[in-house]
């Protein structure tokens, strides 16, 4: 099996509706890599961003089948996970890099 590069396991920000109300408990949501770990995850965003992670939760988002124009199609599942940080510390998505 092939190790996990570091940037390849944060895929990229969710910012929704929901995202952005947790953001003002220092948490921030991430689509994440489907084999990424919790240990991974903290170690990467610590790496990333500098900051200091204090918990990590993550959600397994199910393949959903949907009717497309009379034929099925499956929509592909992913992982998420919700970063939440060290209070005052907070990670800048509108920033570009």
């Amino acid at each position: 099996m092939k190790k996990i590069n570091y940037i390849d396991s944060i895929r990229y920000p969710i910012i929704t509706e929901k995202a952005t109300i947790l953001s003002d408990q220092n948490k921030t949501v991430f689509k994440v890599h489907i084999k990424a770990n919790k240990k991974t995850i903290k170690k990467n965003i610590e790496k990333l961003f500098k900051v200091n992670v204090v918990k990590v939760n993550i959600l397994n988002q199910k393949a959903k089948v949907k009717m497309r124009q009379g034929k099925k199609s499956i929509k592909s599942g992913y992982k998420k996970a919700i970063i939440t940080l060290k209070k005052g510390q907070s990670i800048d998505l509108t920033a570009g890099a």
